[in-house]
Order: C-alpha cells, then structure tokens, then sequence
C-alpha cells in the first residue's frame, strides 16, 4: 500500500501555514508537482539568531547540497519541485548550521514511480478501502496543492466521475456498484504553467454478511483412532454466528452422564476430565468451546458415547464421538520377555537409551526423515510448505525482525532445505484485496509461522493469525510455528484463542548462536515444518557478517516495496 502524502492548511486571517506529516518513506509519481518539508516546531531548540537550513540528497554514499534551479526551489523548510523526475529518487536530508555545527532535522526515501501512459494512475500508487454496502462513506483528496481554490476533477475508472469538483467524494449509502478505483486531480498553476497532483482511491464495497444463521457443532460424528494408555484430547467447537450469544452452553456426556471438571492440578484431576468453557472471536465470527481430556485411554473407554451437546435459542446441536483401537498387533510374548529381561539386565543401557531419545529427539526424526525420504506434502493440494506472519512495519524500532522474515528465514528454508514459503510482501502481486489475498495463501499452505514480537497486534497481522487459528481450531487444516524473535516474558497481548492448541510449540531465536545451519533452532523449526525429502546445500556457510550485509543491501527498497502494500 502506497504511503498517500498529506498537506494541511490553516488559514489565519490572510497568512496561511503548511503543516508536515513525519514520514520516512514517500511514493510518488513522475511529472506532478510534489514538496518536501518538516514542520516549524523542529527549530523550536535552535535559538540562535544566525543559522542557515541546507537541503541534501545521498550521491554514491556521500551527502551532496543542493543548488537551487527553476525546477527545484528552497523555501526554508520547503523544499519543492516543479515538476519530479525519475531522476530525484534517492535519499534527502535537511540540516540546521550554526556555522560551528550542522544538525540533522529530517530525513526521507523519495522513490519517483514511473507514469503508466496507458491509464490515468499507477497501480503501485494507490490505497484501497474496504467497507461494508449500506453504510455512508467519504473519499478524501490530499491536499496536495498550494492554494485553497485550485481546481480539482474526480475520476472513476479513469472516467470522468459526474463532474465532482469537491475536494471529499460524499456517498450517502454504500452499494455495489460504487466499488473502483478513483481518481482526484489537483490542477496547480505556477509561474504561468500548469502542474497537477494525484490520489488514487480503491473502494471495495462488501455485502453485509447475512443476519440469520444457524447455529451449529464444527464436524460431525466421527471415530477416533487411537491406543490403549494413550492420552487423548476430545476438542468440541460450536459456531454461534455474527454475535456472541450470553445463553449459549456448550458440554460433554459420557453414556448420557455428565463428567467430573478438570482442577488444574494433574495428581488431583479424575482420568477423565471436562475443561473451562470459553468463548472464541475469530474475524467478525463467534464461537465456543470445550475440550474433555482423557488421561489414559482404557479398554471400556472404547465402548463409551462421548457426546458434545450445544445449547441455544432453545434449540440442541449433538456430536458424538467414539474411540477405537488402530491397526496395531500386541507383541508376541517370547519379544516382551526377552525386553523385561533386557531391561532388568541393562538398565544403564535403557537410561542412557531413554536419555539420548529425549535429548536428540529432534535429531533423530530429521535422520529418520531424510533416510527413508519420507514426504508429507504429496498429493495434499497445497502450494506453499509455510506462510510467514510478522511485524509489517518499516519504521519499527526493531529491524533485525524485518531483516529476519524477509531474508534469513528465506536464504535458510528455501535455498538450503528446499522447502516453498509465502512471504506477503515478496510473493503476493501489489493492489489487490488485502483480506482475500491474506486468506487465500494461508489456505495454500501447511504451516503458519508466526514471528513473535510485542508489536505483533497490527492490522494485517492480527488478520493473518486470526485465520491461522480458525484452520487450526475449526478446520485443522493448518499447523501453526511460533518464533520467539526477541525474549517474551508476557503472552498476554496475544489472543487467547492460541492457548487452545494442544501442541503449541515455541522456537526461540538465539541470534549469533542460531546462524549456523546446523543450531538447535534450525533444527526444531525443520522438525515442526511438513516432512519432506531435502537435498541440503553444504556448499553455502552463512555468517552474521554474510546475512547482515545481504539484509543491509536490499533494506531500503524491501521497505519502499512494503511501503506499497
């Protein structure tokens, strides 16, 4: 999504102000009248009563003044051109000197967008705006321009828009038929020539999602394969619609009896145990649940009606479910003898047995896999083997998460271990439906990482873990990966939804000490990612020198192309 660039005017009396957003990186297009500026309150601490402003742009890694032309003018702090080229992409700065010292005031990324000749607007420069039919709404043209009374033209589809002149587009009701993309022209005169500026608009107009709905028990009736002495966990979800209704009840029956509750406290919990209720808001959808936890699955366990009952609006929803032994064969008596004997006779050796299985676990399933090749991703639909969530923040006070995301996990997974990742800003094309994109390549993938960090709750993202969890919960379609980027001592800012995971697992990034490919990290996030077979690339070492200056190379235009989305 394109950074739109604002400019306020307060008229007092016959003076008038031009007020400055703070903002690091701006998009804009080529051929339209543009201005830099920061705003007066900066030189509040410079007290001095000779001091000069000097304006900069970066030139080969040096800072080079700028010399004023008709085209680029300097008006303290101001800087304007009459008209932008191709050629003013770059760094800027501006300075304040008291002839002893300079002090930087600001700094901006100016990235100049070619013009498409072919349409009135870029793709790359636009916003979108998604609301719901029924509602009013207002479209507003930035102000772009020097004076109050300049001209301004709107368009739809580049289509001339029922000759609008007004610098906000008023619908009163919301329908359909007013999604497009739009266009607001700013006509500027100066020195006796024309210029323009432009803002391009993309409304999205929703239907309103429906007011009936019936509520209902997610999946129906199943059978459970699974083993005598094993744990198991019986996960019931009611979906209660659009809003949360206080009378909902949702529990368990085992043969029609109800069981006892669940005390937290595993020495002093029955066998088996009803969990607390608790209500679920994924998106704009209301759900319940419980969970009724087996501690060990016994033989008469596999003859019990384990029943989920919903209750609400005087109407009952029902779900049963039944356990069963797997294809498994008992061992024949003469092996579980002879292992007694062995464990009687060596019990060193089994400890030590047990302790490397625990220990080198993960070692050993990666071994595992890539001996016998094993491959969990065939025939299953999916496109991607992870989508990656994170922080979409450029001026964030944390980079090295950004640099994380974007290329360190990528250069590892993907060049080394060969797995496939969707990363939103490098794989999703720029201008569409944000939401529906979101959704759509979760959907196309096996896992969800999640990067952790305090800042994690933003718009997109918050979106992107809120599906996550319904795949997971409801669906079970998808598995989710947490990376604790940085050390988290609270998980409180994130929903509570995600503590319902039965195997919720947490793989913490240790900086220098996880580089190299063979760190415990690298391992444990391949163990929770889809077997498949791998040809690792030994002949790549990375460093934190290598990856820093690979990051380093492409930061200011990864955060100009995320300005975009």
């Amino acid at each position: 999504m394109t950074l739109v660039i604002f400019f306020l005017m307060f008229i007092i009396g016959s003076a008038s102000e031009r007020l400055c957003p703070l903002r690091a990186s701006i998009d804009v297009l080529e051929g339209e009248f543009f201005f830099l500026c920061y705003p007066e309150s900066r030189q509040e601490h410079f007290q001095e009563e000779a001091y000069t402003i000097n304006w900069y742009r970066e030139n080969a890694g040096k800072q080079q003044l700028i010399k004023e032309t008709r085209r680029i003018v300097s008006q303290m702090n101001f800087l304007e051109f009459w008209p932008v080229e191709l050629s003013d992409s770059g760094n800027y700065s501006v300075t304040h000197s008291n002839g002893k010292q300079n002090f930087v005031i600001q700094k901006w990324t100016l990235n100049i967008l070619e013009r498409n000749e072919s349409s009135c607007f870029n793709k790359n420069h636009l916003t979108t705006e998604i609301k719901n039919a029924g509602t009013g709404h207002s479209l507003k043209c930035s102000d772009l321009s020097v004076n109050e009374n300049d001209s301004i033209t709107w368009y739809k589809d580049c289509k001339n828009y029922e000759h609008e002149t007004e610098r906000e587009l008023h619908f009163r009701t919301l329908t359909a038929q007013h999604s497009g993309i739009y266009t607001c022209k700013i006509i500027i005169s100066h020195e006796g020539k024309i210029y323009h500026s432009t803002n391009t608009i993309k409304l999205v107009v929703e239907e309103d999602a429906p007011e009936a709905v019936t509520l209902e028990i997610i999946g129906h009736h199943e059978e459970i394969e699974t083993e005598i002495g094993k744990e198991e966990i019986l996960n019931c979800t009611g979906f209660l619609g659009y809003y949360m209704q206080e009378d909902a009840s949702l529990y368990w029956l085992i043969n029609q009896m109800f069981p006892e509750q669940c005390t937290g406290i595993p020495a002093n919990e029955p066998s088996i145990c009803e969990e607390e209720f608790k209500k679920l808001q994924l998106g704009n959808k209301f759900y319940i649940t419980r969970l009724l936890r087996i501690k060990k699955v016994t033989d008469e366990d596999m003859h019990h009606n384990f029943t989920c009952m919903l209750q609400a609006d005087e109407s009952t929803q029902i779900k049963i479910v039944k356990l069963k032994k797997g294809n498994t064969q008992d061992l024949p008596v003469h092996v579980f003898t002879t292992g007694m004997i062995l464990a009687v006779l060596f019990p060193f050796v089994a400890i030590a047995t047990v302790f490397v299985c625990v220990i080198f676990r993960v070692d050993l399933v990666l071994f595992y896999r890539n001996i016998c090749r094993r491959d969990d991703t065939a025939g299953d639909g999916k496109e991607y083997d992870a989508f990656v969530s994170y922080l979409k923040d450029c001026v964030s006070p944390i980079e090295e998460e950004r640099e994380f995301a974007l290329k360190i996990l990528p250069m590892i997974l993907e060049e080394n271990f060969g797995y496939k990742l969707c990363i939103f800003e490098r794989d999703v094309f720029p201008g569409g439906a944000v939401v529906d994109d979101i959704h759509s390549f979760i959907d196309k993938s096996r896992r969800l990482i999640i990067i952790l960090s305090q800042n994690y709750v933003s718009d997109r993202a918050i979106y992107e873990l809120e599906s996550g969890l319904h795949k997971a919960l409801v669906e079970r379609k998808t598995k989710i990966i947490l990376i604790e980027y940085m050390p988290i001592s609270d998980y409180s800012f994130l929903p509570e939804s995600l503590s319902l995971l039965p195997s919720k697992r947490v793989v913490k990034w240790k900086k220098n000490k996880s580089l190299p490919l063979n760190s415990r990290f690298w391992k444990n996030l391949r163990y929770l990612m889809p077997a498949k077979p791998t040809k690792i690339n030994t002949k790549r070492h990375y460093n934190n020198l290598d990856i820093g200056s690979k990051a380093a190379q492409l930061w200011t235009e990864d955060c100009d192309f995320n300005a975009v989305l």
